[in-house]
C-alpha cells in the first residue's frame, strides 16, 4: 500500500504590537518566526521604536499607528485592526505595547490577544510592575504570559515562571533576570496557541490548561472566548 504523505502545515500568522526596543519581538523573530508561526505584521504606537528596525531587517511588514494621528482611540484601533486583519493575523501579541486597546479591537480578535507582563500576576499589575514589587519588598519575582481581557493585566494566565532575587535592589537588577524568562515564555505561548493546545478548564474558566493533543470535544481557548465581553485592557510588560 502506498504511503500517504501529510501536507506540511503553514506557519500560524501572528501580529506583534510594540512601543519600544523590541527585545521580546526579537525573541519571537529568532525562535518561532518562519517555523511554528509567521510574524506577518509589526505595528508600533511610536515612530521611533527600535522594534520597527528589528522587524524590517527580516522583511516583516511594519506600520505606525500613533494615537495623535487619529481623532480618538476608537479610530486608531479600527485602523490598526483593519491593517492586522488585512495581513491575515490570527493572533495578536502585545510585546511591550504601551497603549490601551478598545473593546472593539478585542472583539475583532476574540480570545486571540496575549500579553507578557513582568510580574507574577495577579500581583503588581499595570505600569511599573518591577518597581511596585521592589517597593513591596518581595523576594520572588517573575513573568506572566496571559490572555488580554476586560481589565488591566487581569486575563487568564497561560504561562508563569518565578525567580528568587532576595538581594535585588534596583529595577535593572530585576529586569536583567526577567528578560531571559520573557524571551522563553512568550515564544512558547505562541507555539501553544498556534497548535490549539490552550484549552479552558471546564471546572474553572480562568484556568488555562495545556493539552498535548486537541480533543474533538474541547474547543481551543480562542474559540471559547470569542463571544466574551472584552473591555479596555492595557498591553503591559
Amino acid at each position: 500500500m502506498a504511503s500517504v504523505e501529510s501536507t506540511p502545515q503553514a506557519p500560524f500568522p501572528v501580529a506583534v504590537l510594540v512601543s519600544g526596543t523590541g527585545t521580546n519581538l526579537q525573541a519571537l523573530l529568532d525562535s518561532v518566526h518562519s517555523r511554528e508561526a509567521e510574524i506577518v505584521a509589526v505595528a508600533s504606537s511610536t515612530t521611533d521604536a527600535p522594534a520597527l528596525t528589528r522587524a524590517a531587517t527580516l522583511g516583516v511588514p511594519t506600520a505606525v499607528f500613533a494615537r495623535a494621528a487619529y481623532s480618538d482611540r476608537i479610530a486608531r484601533d479600527r485602523a490598526l485592526a483593519d491593517w492586522l486583519q488585512s495581513r491575515g493575523a490570527r493572533l495578536v501579541v502585545l510585546a511591550g505595547y504601551m497603549e490601551l486597546l478598545s473593546s472593539a479591537f478585542l472583539e475583532r480578535f476574540g480570545g486571540a490577544v496575549i500579553n507578557v507582563h513582568p510580574s507574577l500576576l495577579p500581583a503588581f499589575a499595570g505600569l511599573r510592575a518591577i518597581e511596585q514589587a521592589l517597593d513591596y519588598g518581595v523576594k520572588v519575582f517573575g513573568v506572566t504570559v496571559h490572555f488580554v481581557d476586560a481589565g488591566i493585566d487581569s486575563g487568564p494566565v497561560i504561562l508563569q515562571r518565578a525567580v528568587e532575587l532576595p538581594d535585588a535592589s534596583t529595577p535593572d537588577d530585576v529586569l536583567a533576570a526577567l528578560r531571559p524568562i520573557e524571551h522563553a515564555l512568550l515564544p512558547e505561548a505562541v507555539r501553544l496557541f498556534a497548535r490549539s493546545a490552550l484549552v479552558t478548564d471546564p471546572a474553572n474558566r480562568r484556568r488555562v490548561r495545556i493539552a498535548a493533543t486537541q480533543s474533538a470535544d474541547v474547543a481551543p481557548v480562542a474559540s471559547q472566548r470569542a463571544h466574551s465581553e472584552p473591555g479596555h485592557p492595557r498591553g503591559g510588560g
